[in-house]
């Protein structure tokens, strides 16, 4: 039987002569294609359930259940995927709408437009990949992703703080906005941070997938 490091090398030569971009470790981060949507769903789900513990949510995941309408479709939208063995194991997407008031305070819908916010969301990775850097990674790649294909003025994201290391790790990125919980009642409990826009981006690398060359990640 194959070892795993043979199966992740193996993966990670297929990727590369597929225009995809293998790190030494056999992780490869490309864009998703509507082959991996349910490998990205069930990183999502099960994400939602044992993390946020919330469970899954109609009005907060419709894009979980439908990721193509809601990222592989859209010009200006993004879903990126981590590979290791033939397997998904991390996400991450940008979608082109802004916070919503309510739920979240006015002053913040405000301040992050739909259409010229550019929301990070659904940076996943499942436990057992954690501290690999693959979350940060996926940040990086979907600033560039935001900074080249234009029309946006801000990176937004919010983040849970009763998820284990969410908030320290987002403070190490990014700038926050607005902590809710210090808003008279709580609010929900959230974080709002803004992540400085790339201005100096890489040579785009030709990729797999819906509009290669033109949608690069990794």
């Amino acid at each position: 039987m194959a070892s795993a490091a043979g199966v992740a090398s193996a993966a990670g030569a297929a990727a590369a002569e597929a225009g995809r971009r293998p790190d030494a470790s056999g992780y490869v981060l490309r864009t998703a294609t509507a082959d991996d949507l349910g490998g990205a769903r069930a990183v999502m789900l099960d994400t939602v359930y044992r993390d946020l513990k919330s469970g899954y949510v109609p009005r907060w995941h419709a894009d979980i259940i439908d990721p193509a309408s809601a990222y592989l479709r859209p010009e200006r939208c993004t879903l990126l995927v981590v590979e290791y063995g033939g397997e998904i194991v991390a996400t991450g997407a940008v979608r082109d709408r802004g916070p919503q008031a309510p739920p979240n305070p006015r002053w913040v819908a405000d301040r992050f437009p739909s259409g010229t916010t550019a929301q990070l969301c659904r940076i996943y990775v499942r436990p057992e990949h954690r501290r690999h850097g693959l979350a940060r990674q996926l940040v990086r790649e979907l600033g560039e992703f935001a900074a080249r294909v234009g029309g946006y003025d801000a990176l937004y994201l919010h983040t849970d703080p009763a998820v284990p290391g969410a908030e320290p790790f987002w403070r190490s990125l990014a700038r926050e906005v607005c902590d809710e919980r210090t808003l008279p009642g709580g609010g929900q409990g959230i974080v709002h941070f803004e992540l400085p826009m790339p201005t100096s981006l890489p040579t785009p690398v030709p990729m797999t997938g819906r509009r290669a060359g033109t949608h690069p990640a990794g």
